[in-house]
Parts: C-alpha cells; sequence; structure tokens
C-alpha cells in the first residue's frame, strides 16, 4: 500500500494493537486509537469507555479501516463477574461502534473486529477451515470454561455482523495466538518457560497449537484491506498447526536446550489456579487452518513453526541478549 490512509485503531492499547498501530504508523498511515485509558504514544490516543457514543465518533468519519480490537483480556480465572465482563466489553463496544456508524455521513470503508479462533471445537481429527469448521461448544465432556469462551465468541461475532452497515465491508478477524518478541505477550511467556527448564510437553501434549508469526498477521491484515471481494469471517492462522509436543520441543531447540519439564494436567490445573489463569488457553485442541487466505492467493512468510521459533528467538535474543 503506497496511499497514505486513516486507520482507525478501537481498543488498540494493548498487544496486538500496538504492533498494529506500530506499523501503520511506521509505514506513514494516520493512526488513531480509540481507548478506555489516553496514554503518550506517537499516534493519536482518544478516550472513550468502550459502551456509549461520544467524541470518538468523530474519528471513524472519512476513516478507511476501522479494526476492533476492544475486550477485558481471557488471562484470567473465569468467575461470575470476569465472565460477565469478558463478554460484555467485546459485544458492547462492537454494538456501539455499529451505531456509530449508521450514523456518519462518511463511514469506514472496511471494519475488521476481532473474533478468536477458539470459537472451533476442541479438534484432533481435522484442520478447521472458514467453511468446514465446526462451532465448539457440545463436544462430549467440554468443560464449562471452553463452552464460556464459544459462547463469547459467537455472541462477538453475531453482535458483528448483525449490525447493518450497507456501505461498510466486514470481516471478523478469528485469529490464533500471534507470536511476537514483544515483553508480555503469549510467546515471551512460552520462552520463559524454556529458559526456566519447564518447556515440556503439556498435558497429554497432543492437543493442536494454532499460531501466527506477528509478520504474518500484520501482512494478512494488509491483504485484507486491500482484497475488497474478502469479507466475513477468516481465520488469521498459519497453515501448519502441530501437536503441543511438537510445538514446545521445537521452541527448545530454537532456544538451544532439550530440557524441558512436563507438566501433567493436575500440575497445570493448580497451576492454573495460583496464576489466576484457566488451563483452556494451554489444554484445548485448536487445529485452525487458514482456508479463506490460502484460496484467495495469500503467501504466509513463516508457514512453519520451527522456522518461526528460529526468528523469533533470535529477535528476543536481539533485544534482551541470553
Amino acid at each position: 500500500m503506497t496511499e497514505a490512509l486513516r486507520i482507525v485503531l478501537a481498543g488498540g492499547s494493548g498487544q496486538i494493537g500496538t504492533l498494529l498501530a506500530r506499523h501503520f504508523h511506521r509505514s506513514g498511515h494516520q493512526v488513531v486509537v480509540i481507548a478506555r485509558s489516553v496514554q503518550s504514544a506517537p499516534w493519536r490516543v482518544i478516550a472513550w469507555d468502550g459502551t456509549t457514543l461520544g467524541d470518538w465518533t468523530g474519528e471513524l468519519e472519512r476513516a478507511e479501516v476501522l479494526i476492533n480490537l476492544a475486550g477485558r483480556s481471557v488471562n484470567c480465572r473465569y468467575t461470575p463477574a470476569n465472565r460477565i465482563t469478558i463478554k460484555e466489553s467485546r459485544v458492547q463496544s462492537t454494538l456501539a461502534l455499529g451505531r456509530a456508524i449508521a450514523h456518519l455521513v462518511h463511514p469506514p470503508r472496511l471494519w475488521m473486529n476481532a473474533s478468536t479462533a477458539t470459537i472451533y471445537r476442541h479438534a484432533l481429527d481435522r484442520p478447521m477451515d472458514e467453511d468446514t469448521g465446526e462451532i465448539g461448544g457440545n463436544e462430549q465432556n467440554c468443560p464449562s470454561s471452553w463452552r464460556f469462551s464459544i459462547d463469547v465468541a459467537t455472541n462477538w461475532e453475531e453482535a458483528f455482523f448483525s449490525t447493518v452497515t450497507a456501505r461498510t465491508r466486514k470481516i471478523a478477524l478469528r485469529s490464533a495466538m500471534t507470536m511476537s518478541p514483544d515483553p508480555g505477550g503469549i510467546f515471551a511467556e512460552l520462552l520463559r518457560l524454556v529458559r526456566l527448564g519447564l518447556g515440556g510437553t503439556a498435558g497429554s501434549g497432543a492437543q493442536f497449537v494454532s499460531w501466527i508469526h506477528e509478520a504474518d498477521f500484520i501482512r494478512s491484515i494488509e491483504y485484507l484491506m486491500t482484497h475488497e471481494e474478502i469479507k466475513g469471517p477468516v481465520n488469521l492462522a498459519a497453515p501448519s498447526p502441530l501437536p503441543n509436543r511438537e510445538f514446545m520441543r521445537a521452541l527448545r531447540q530454537a532456544w538451544g536446550t532439550r530440557v524441558g519439564l512436563p507438566a501433567p494436567r493436575p500440575v497445570l490445573e493448580l497451576g492454573a489456579l495460583f496464576l489466576r489463569t484457566e488451563t483452556e488457553l494451554i489444554l484445548k485442541s485448536r487445529r485452525v487452518v487458514p482456508g479463506r487466505l490460502l484460496r484467495e492467493g495469500f503467501e504466509f512468510q513463516f508457514s512453519t513453526w520451527p522456522e518461526a521459533a528460529r526468528n523469533l528467538v533470535e529477535r528476543w535474543r536481539g533485544r534482551y541478549g541470553a
């Protein structure tokens, strides 16, 4: 893209939002972040509460692209209070953006709304793409926390697609885990376990891990921006999900260690309780593939995890040393 665009990132103060804002800003685009807390940044940051209309709605006028990433982090215990906040923060912010767009004279040409690859069922048997993938929640012995996550995802997408935006193309981003050497992200946490000698197989190790390198995440967003024929749900995931045991082995090899203490399920449950999080993030099998991106001709820079892990480790070491 050579033309400078006006790009609005709602809920864009988190890791993924910062990743996109930084890239688009460096590429010469006009970036506006709408966030609950206003902090100093190289781009403009506007306040909102994620629910009610306000001055922030004017930032959407004549924007080429709106990307909504708003939502409370799921890295917490699924207490009744947290469940309400997790769900409402996603649904209400999406509905608020829909109401704002309905009142605009020149609405965004494209609205991409965050979703999640967790929307698909626990899959060990076959890959899940947008056309043949099965929405989860009805699996036998499916834990209540997994059903909750799928309920959040389906309600999130329903709020998004139910909003009438005749002049705005809409894409739901069913994203896998985005791997980046930035602090605070999932890759940094996984690498920390490896560095401590704890990066072994989690649970049975048979559960699949879906992932996407940050470079391909950004490139896929740009690809969707320029291919106006694409709309609806799109899986943002590398084409080669792999079992947890292989995933962690490749990360250990990239770091240069062969030792990784395994974590049986009871240990994971205890650790999740201590860390105030949920084991779903580790134990649910996400075998998600990017059917639509591949069909439309998108080419991944990092299509396999070993090469992606080596690149990420090298960049992490370049920043922080050994």
